[in-house]
C-alpha cells in the first residue's frame, strides 16, 4: 500500500485515503471536500490525524496510511499501514460497546468512554496492509 503523496484523496468507492508515515516534517492539508464535508489531515513519521468538519475523526501515533476509511452508523472500517505498531484512537458513539476485528479475526470487544474514543492497538509491518473493522455489538 503506496503512501497517499496528496495527503488524502477520495477514492471511486465513495471512502477516503490519508497519511503519509514516511514524511519527516509533519505536513497538512485542510478544506478538503468530500461527500459535503471539509477533512484536515496533519501527518508525518509521529502521528497521523484526521478531522472532519473541525471535529476529531482519527489519530495514530506513529503515523500511518489509511485506505478506504469508511464510518457508517454500526461503525468504521479501513486498511491501514505503517512501519511500526500503532496505537489508533477513533471518535465514534458515546458509551457504546464495540467489537474490533484485525484482518478478519475478533479480538475483543472495547467500550467507548463519555467522549466516545476507542483506543485499540495494532500490529504493523511495512508493505502488509492490515483490515480494521469495528462494529457496533
Amino acid at each position: 500500500m503506496p503512501v497517499i503523496e496528496s495527503l488524502i484523496r477520495s477514492e471511486e468507492d465513495g471512502t477516503i485515503s490519508f497519511g503519509n508515515y514516511k514524511l519527516e516534517n509533519k505536513s497538512k492539508l485542510q478544506d478538503f471536500e468530500h461527500a459535503g464535508d471539509l477533512y484536515k489531515i496533519k501527518t508525518f513519521y509521529e502521528i497521523t490525524k484526521l478531522e472532519r468538519n473541525g471535529s476529531f475523526v482519527y489519530e495514530s501515533v506513529p503515523g500511518t496510511v489509511v485506505e478506504h476509511f469508511s464510518v457508517n452508523s454500526d461503525g468504521v472500517d479501513f486498511t491501514v499501514e505503517g512501519d511500526k505498531d500503532a496505537q489508533i484512537t477513533l471518535q465514534l458513539e458515546d458509551d457504546t460497546d464495540y467489537e474490533v476485528f484485525v484482518d478478519g479475526v475478533a479480538v475483543g470487544g472495547m467500550m467507548t468512554n463519555m467522549s466516545g474514543k476507542l483506543v485499540a492497538g495494532v500490529e504493523l509491518n511495512e508493505g502488509v496492509p492490515c483490515q480494521v473493522k469495528i462494529v457496533r455489538r
